[in-house]
């Protein structure tokens, strides 16, 4: 891998020539090298092309996680202070988890961000995430697949509402540093840094010091956009929503592409599983090879119960392990990973899957009334395939008290796609946005570049 944009300089330019503008970008800084070079080199290109017409603000995460760290946020206010951008200190409050505390750090921290840019009215978000970074997590997936890895992306959208962009993903940190020097200007060192306890600081200290041996990301990523691209073309051509529910791939589907056809059924595994992820690579070849079959029969993968026809390949959410969840008055949240659910009603609420409820004889009202009044019959479906689709259907009741039909109403599900929805990554963002229209959903957010690497998008 050579970068081709490795002067952290030319990398901004180029950065913010490609962007839509006006724009208002909110920068994350914890006070590091690499997000303070970040700040001052946005500032100093900022300050040089008012006629871009883009305007700076910032924000500190402090997660609490360590002694310090409520006063490396203010000497970063400082700095901001200093240089005239906006800056608000965003604490991550509660109680931490006793496990996986870092992904949940990763979760509160674009949370924080996000709610920074809101306050902020900025329109998207960058981040410090430089060349090194790229190489360690390249090097920490090459452990753990053989395929291909695109490594970490320039653009994610977290949250169908911001775009998370990395200006400096191809400069290296030893340059950021140089010209933190030049302008001596400090930087917080991180002491978790250097403890080897992290599997990212232990392959750090494994790397080559000459990259040119690794992977060429860029070749990496035009691949992977070509295949999302040919998995959206392949969903226009061979695969149907029956009521919102039953997923349907026409026969010719499972002839195509190999590549392209993993890719396909790996995210619509995720989607209909309500999982964040496609199944692993021993997983996809079980279920690659038996979409190959002539025989009708049945396999389940990734809370998928996958059903061979003649006629097609039927999917849907099993109807074991999905869970209730319950909202108060106006509460929000995921529902089985598959719907997004709002609480607008004055009463406390229940969304249990419809199959659960019928065998507990709740009284429970479906908030898609059309998915038990349709029947699979009647659209030429397999009956089988259709009842258990429509048992994986979400069904509200009352925790205390009936709902009324006002209190229905005012209950809002939409579908959710567990692999996009929080962070999508630009690679699959032709696919994810064929699939929203494909549920009737709205676009995402496009993504706030009018070039990129050069070329008008």
């Amino acid at each position: 891998m050579s970068p081709e944009a490795a002067s952290p300089h030319a990398a901004i330019r180029q950065f913010l020539l490609s962007l839509q503008s006006p724009a208002r970008i909110l920068v994350a800084i914890s006070g590091g090298s690499d997000s303070t070079g970040l700040l001052l080199l946005l500032d100093e290109a900022v300050k040089a092309a008012p006629h871009l017409k883009i305007s700076l603000c910032a924000a500190t995460v402090d997660h609490g996680l360590r002694a310090g760290s409520a006063d490396e946020a203010q000497q970063v206010a400082a700095l901001c202070a200093s240089l005239g951008i906006p800056h608000i200190i965003a604490a991550w409050q509660g109680e931490k988890p006793k496990t996986g505390i870092m992904a949940a750090a990763r979760e509160a921290r674009y949370e924080l961000l996000a709610e920074s840019a809101e306050r902020f009215g900025a329109n998207l978000i960058v981040t410090g995430h430089t060349y090194d970074d790229q190489r360690e997590t390249l090097a920490m997936r090459g452990v753990r697949t053989e395929q291909l890895s695109s490594g970490i992306a320039d653009a994610v959208l977290f949250d169908r509402r911001f775009w998370i962009l990395r200006p400096l993903l191809f400069s290296s940190r030893a340059d950021i540093r140089s010209f933190l020097r030049e302008r001596r200007v400090a930087w917080i060192d991180d002491p978790s840094n250097e403890d080897v306890k992290y599997e990212r600081v232990r392959v750090r200290r494994q790397l080559s010091p000459d990259p040119a041996t690794e992977t060429d990301i860029r070749a990496a990523w035009k691949e992977r956009l070509a295949l999302s691209s040919a998995a959206a073309e392949w969903l226009d051509r061979y695969f149907t929503l029956q009521g919102g529910l039953l997923g349907q791939v026409l026969p010719d589907g499972l002839r195509q592409d190999h590549a392209v056809l993993a890719y396909a059924l790996g995210r619509l595994t995720a989607v209909f599983g309500g999982q964040a992820f496609a199944p692993g690579r021993v997983q996809m070849e079980r279920l690659l090879l038996f979409a190959a079959g002539n025989e009708p029969r049945r396999m389940t993968v990734g809370r998928v119960v996958f059903d061979l026809r003649r006629d097609g390949l039927y999917l849907a959410r099993e109807s074991r392990g999905i869970l209730p969840l319950t909202l108060r008055s106006g509460e929000a949240g995921v529902w089985d990973g598959r719907f997004e659910a709002a609480n607008g009603s004055g009463a406390t609420t229940r969304i249990e899957a419809q199959g659960a409820a019928a065998r507990k004889d709740l009284g429970a009202r479906d908030s898609c009334d059309e998915h038990r009044n349709e029947g699979g019959e009647s659209r030429g479906l397999p009956k089988a395939a259709w009842k258990r689709a429509v048992a994986s259907a979400p069904v509200l009741s009352g925790e205390e008290v009936p709902l009324s039909p006002e209190s229905i109403q005012a209950i809002h599900l939409t579908p959710y796609f567990a692999p996009f929805d929080r962070f999508l990554t630009r690679f699959d963002f032709i696919f994810a946005d064929r699939l929203s229209a494909v549920f009737a959903m709205a676009p995402y957010a496009g993504v706030p570049f009018r070039s990129i690497d050069g070329k008008t998008i």
